[in-house]
């Protein structure tokens, strides 16, 4: 009978030893998983943050080039008028009406690059002042 006890009791020792050891190697197991959650979640968190950053400047450059368009379409409504049209033709293209003339005076190469030199000098001069 003792005998019997005797490897009843080293049975129940090595089978205790080993549940223990299970439930040491599943509680590194799921101490690992609670990690990787834990890292999952803070990377998680800090994109969503990100994005919303991202999200609020994209609106905001999108609210400023529309704008911006509405100022371009305002632009291209008053240019489109004959009196602009006309202004632009006058100014820039150097165009007359119908029953004008229009005088051009040419200036030789050597003044007008003589006229430029001096500009610049002034302009030179004006900043170190």
């Amino acid at each position: 009978m003792a005998d019997e006890e005797n490897i009843q009791g080293e049975f129940s020792k090595k089978r205790k030893s080993k549940t223990g050891f299970y439930y040491s190697f599943l509680t590194v197991v799921l101490l690992l998983c609670l990690i990787q959650i834990g890292f999952g979640a803070i990377l998680n968190i800090s994109k969503t943050i990100a994005y919303h950053a991202k999200i609020s400047t994209l609106t905001k450059i999108r609210d400023a080039a529309e704008a911006h368009n509405q100022d371009l379409k305002e632009d291209i409504k008053q240019f489109s008028s004959t009196s602009s049209l006309e202004g632009i033709a006058r100014n820039n293209l150097k165009m007359a009406g119908e029953d004008e003339v229009l005088v051009l005076i040419n200036q030789p190469q050597n003044t007008v690059q003589k006229n430029k030199k001096k500009k610049k000098s002034k302009k030179k001069h004006a900043g170190n002042s």
